[in-house]
Parts: structure tokens; sequence; C-alpha cells
């Protein structure tokens, strides 16, 4: 007679391996968002400047403000309000995002907040803030005695 070696959990570690394979390449296509409208910003940098780059597209550039703080800390605000619905139908599908939003960030030392240009274009809002050399710390000498 042979003996044969009962385990319940036989083969569950295959399945959960499969599972967890299944859900990681479910999430990589597919991102959540929780919330109202959020603008995506890139900020990017050269020798003589910081860019910002916010996309928000749908909005006119009197809907969106801009504003620096004694902290340094810049601030975007705005509301991107639904389209009206027209009498003669309903939305079919509707996957844009609407509604308030805020967005600051902390510029640097070297940040030249006094000449940031922003210009608005094809619904993306750029600002160019201008480098500045950092001011240098004072240096006291001290004598020994």
């Amino acid at each position: 007679m042979t003996l044969v070696r009962f385990e319940p959990f036989r083969g569950f570690e295959k399945i959960s391996k499969r599972f967890n394979d299944f859900a990681n390449d479910f999430e990589k296509g597919i991102s959540f968002e929780m919330g109202g409208f959020n603008p995506r910003i890139d900020i990017t940098e050269d020798e003589k400047y910081l860019y910002v780059h916010a996309e928000t597209a749908g909005m006119k550039k009197d809907e969106i403000k801009i504003s620096v703080n004694e902290d340094r800390l810049m601030t975007l605000r705005g509301e991107k309000k639904r389209l009206e619905k027209k009498e003669s139908g309903n939305f079919i599908r509707n996957e844009r995002v609407y509604g308030e939003f805020e967005r600051s960030f902390v510029l640097p030392d070297y940040a030249d907040v006094e000449k940031i240009v922003a210009k608005y274009e094809n619904g993306v809002l750029e600002l160019q803030i201008p480098k500045i050399e950092p001011e240098k710390p004072k240096e006291y000498k001290v004598e020994i005695n």
C-alpha cells in the first residue's frame, strides 16, 4: 500500500502567485484618481531658468490664479468648469474631471520670484522663473588672543 501525504494548502501558492501576476498586469494600464481636477505638472530647468508646465486643457487663462508668498511658496489655483449639457441630449460617456484645484510648490533660494513670466498656450500654462546667484553667507573672522 502506498501512502500519500495529504497537504490541504498544496497549490495555494501557485494560485496566489498567478492572481498577483494578473493584478500587476491589470494595474499597468489603468490609473484611478479620487477627487476633483488636479492639473499635471512638469518642472524642468536649464542654466538660466526653472520652468513649470501645467496641463489645464479646457480652461481660460483668466480662470487660473498664480501667487507667491513671502516664504517663496508658489500657488496655482483655479476651477475647471463642467460643460453644460445640451437640451437635445444627455451624456453618453463622461470621463473628464472637473472642479477646483490648488497646487503649491516651494521655490528654491536661487529663484527670482519678482521676475516670473507666465504664458498660456494650447491648454498648457508655462511659468518661466529666472535663476539668480544666491546670496553668499557672511563670514566673520575671529582673532585668537
